[in-house]
C-alpha cells in the first residue's frame, strides 16, 4: 500500500468502511530482487515492489470481490464500495458459508520487511567463481537468480487478523557449449539462498555436457525410463493441480469412479508411495490457512483463514484425499481438505539416489527435464509434452551419450501403477510449472516402459 498506510491499518480501514453483512480483506505486499547472466556475465539486477488489495464482501449469499493494485489510502473507500456494491447485485453463492472463526497470528503487528538485492550477499561471490571456472573450460552460463518475499494479511468482520511471511526463491542455469550446440539446464530452490552450492551445480552441469559430446539417434517407442526430481515434480503437480472433488464427484476427471462419486479409497500404485502437502515441512514452509481471492470449484473466498495441517492425498499408494472446500466436502460426504502450496512425494525407506539407480541400469533413458506439459484427455490425465536440455542413454550403469529429444504421452496417474523403483527424496525446482509453484520435495523414479510417442526436432 501507500507508504500512508502500513496493511495492517488498510484492513481495518476497509473492515470499518464495508456496510455489507459481513467482509474479508486481503492484503499481499511483495518485494522482489534478481539477478539475469547470460555468457558468464551478469546483465542486469534490480528490485522492486508490489502490492494488491482484495476487498471480499457479503450480501446474505451474494458475494462481490474487487481486486486492484497499489492502491492510495484515499482510493480505498471507492474499492470497498464497489465490493459491496457487486454483492448486493450478485446472484446467491452455491458456496456461501459462515466466516472462519477469529483467529490471529502472533507478528500481526509486526512491519513488512523487503527483501532486497543484500539476500544475494553470499552468493554472487560463488556465482562469479563458477563464470571464471565455465570461462575457463570453453562453456558458457546463462540464467537467473530471484528472490521474493510476499507479506500477506487477511482480516475478516469474524475477527480474522491472520499474517504469513512466504519468501520464494529460485535459481535456474543452463550451461551450452561455445558453438551452442550442446545444452544443459539445471535449477534449485530456495529460501533465502544461503543453502545453494553454485559450484556443485555447475559441475553437474559440465559433467552433462561431456555426455553430450557422442550423440546418438534412437526411434519413437517405450523405453526404461529414470526420471529426475524436478521432472517428477512437474507431473506431480499436474496430478495435484488436477485433483479438484468437485469436478471428480461430477464425473469430469481421472479420480472419478465409474458409476458416480470418486476414487477416494482405491489403490493408484503397488508402491507404497506417499504424496502429501505440509505447510510446516522444512525447507518448503508455506502459509499455514487458507487464502482465496477468489472462489473457484477448488476454493472458495469463505474457506479464508482455515487451518491447514499435513494432508495426504495419497497414502500408502492409495487415494486419500482430493481438494476440497468446505462446500465441496458436504457434497462429497468427504473431509474438507483445501489446496496447500507445496507438495512431497515419498517412496519406501531406503531408496537409492539418482546416481545409484543410474549405476544399476542395464539400458535405459536418463531425462534431465519436461516441457510445454499440455493436457491431452481429463478423464484418463493424458499429457503431452518434450523432453528437454538432455536425454542420455544408460548402457551397462554409464551414460554413455545424448540422444535426440522426443514428445511422450503420458498420465501421471497411469504412470504411478508402473513404478519399478521410487528413490530417495530431495527438494527439487519444476522446470515448467517454477513461475508458479516451486516448492516440491520429490524422488527419481524409474518406469519400465515410459512412451515417447514421436521423435521431436526441438534441440
Amino acid at each position: 500500500m501507500s507508504v500512508q498506510s502500513t496493511p495492517q491499518e488498510t484492513v481495518e480501514r476497509a473492515l470499518a468502511l464495508s456496510e455489507s453483512d459481513a467482509c474479508v480483506v486481503i492484503v499481499d505486499e511483495g518485494s522482489t530482487a534478481n539477478l539475469r547472466f547470460a555468457g558468464n556475465t551478469l546483465t542486469t539486477n534490480g528490485v522492486a515492489r508490489s502490492s494488491r488489495l482484495t476487498v471480499i464482501s457479503v450480501a446474505g449469499q451474494g458475494v462481490g470481490v474487487v481486486s486492484r493494485s497499489a492502491v492510495r489510502p484515499d482510493g480505498l473507500a471507492d474499492v470497498v464500495a464497489a465490493a459491496d456494491r457487486a454483492a448486493r447485485e450478485a446472484r446467491p453463492s452455491e458456496d456461501a458459508r459462515p466466516l472462519v472463526e477469529a483467529a490471529a497470528s502472533a507478528d500481526w503487528d509486526r512491519p513488512v520487511e523487503p527483501t532486497s538485492i543484500e539476500v544475494f550477499a553470499g552468493f554472487t561471490p560463488a556465482l562469479g567463481e563458477s563464470f571464471a571456472a565455465a570461462e575457463a573450460s570453453g562453456r558458457r552460463l546463462y540464467g537467473f537468480a530471484e528472490h521474493i518475499l510476499t507479506s500477506t494479511f487477511v482480516g475478516s468482520s469474524a475477527g480474522l487478523r491472520l499474517r504469513h511471511d512466504q519468501p520464494t526463491g529460485r535459481l535456474e542455469l543452463n550451461a551450452k557449449s561455445p558453438d551452442m550446440a550442446r545444452s544443459a539446464w539445471t535449477g534449485v530452490a530456495t529460501r533465502d539462498f544461503t543453502d545453494v552450492d553454485v559450484a556443485a551445480l555447475d559441475a553437474t552441469l559440465a559433467g552433462r555436457l561431456e555426455w553430450a559430446k557422442r550423440r546418438i539417434s534412437l526411434e519413437a517407442g517405450r523405453y526404461e525410463t529414470l526420471i529426475p526430481p524436478s521432472a517428477v515434480s512437474d507431473l506431480l503437480i499436474y496430478l495435484y493441480w488436477s485433483a479438484g472433488a468437485r469436478d471428480a464427484a461430477d464425473g469430469r476427471t481421472v479420480f472419478s469412479r465409474p458409476g458416480g462419486g470418486t476414487r477416494v479409497g482405491e489403490r493408484l500404485s503397488p508402491v507404497p508411495l506417499r504424496v502429501y502437502s505440509d505447510p510446516a515441512h522444512p525447507g518448503i514452509e508455506c502459509a499455514p490457512f487458507t487464502v482465496a481471492h477468489a472462489s473457484s470449484r477448488e476454493q472458495s473466498v469463505f474457506d479464508n483463514g482455515l487451518p491447514l495441517g499435513p494432508t495426504d492425498w495419497i497414502s500408502d499408494g492409495t487415494l486419500a484425499n482430493l481438494l476440497q472446500t468446505r462446500h465441496s466436502a458436504e457434497l462429497t460426504g468427504l473431509a474438507a481438505t483445501p489446496a496447500i502450496d507445496n507438495l512431497i512425494m515419498t517412496g519406501p525407506e531406503g531408496g537409492r539416489s539418482l546416481e545409484e539407480m543410474i549405476a544399476s541400469t542395464e539400458r535405459g533413458l536418463l531425462l534431465t527435464c519436461l516441457w510445454y506439459i499440455r493436457e491431452v484427455d481429463p478423464q484418463t490425465l493424458l499429457l503431452t509434452g518434450l523432453t528437454r536440455d538432455g536425454v542420455y542413454l544408460v548402457e551397462n550403469g554409464e551414460v554413455v551419450g545424448e540422444v535426440n529429444n522426443f514428445r511422450f504421452n503420458e498420465s501421471p496417474v497411469d504412470l504411478l501403477g508402473r513404478l519399478s523403483e521410487v528413490g530417495a527424496s530431495a527438494q527439487t525446482l519444476p522446470r515448467e510449472w517454477n513461475d508458479y509453484f516451486t516448492r516440491a520435495v520429490m524422488p527419481p523414479v524409474r518406469v519400465p516402459d515410459f512412451n515417447m510417442s514421436t521423435v521431436s526436432q526441438a534441440s
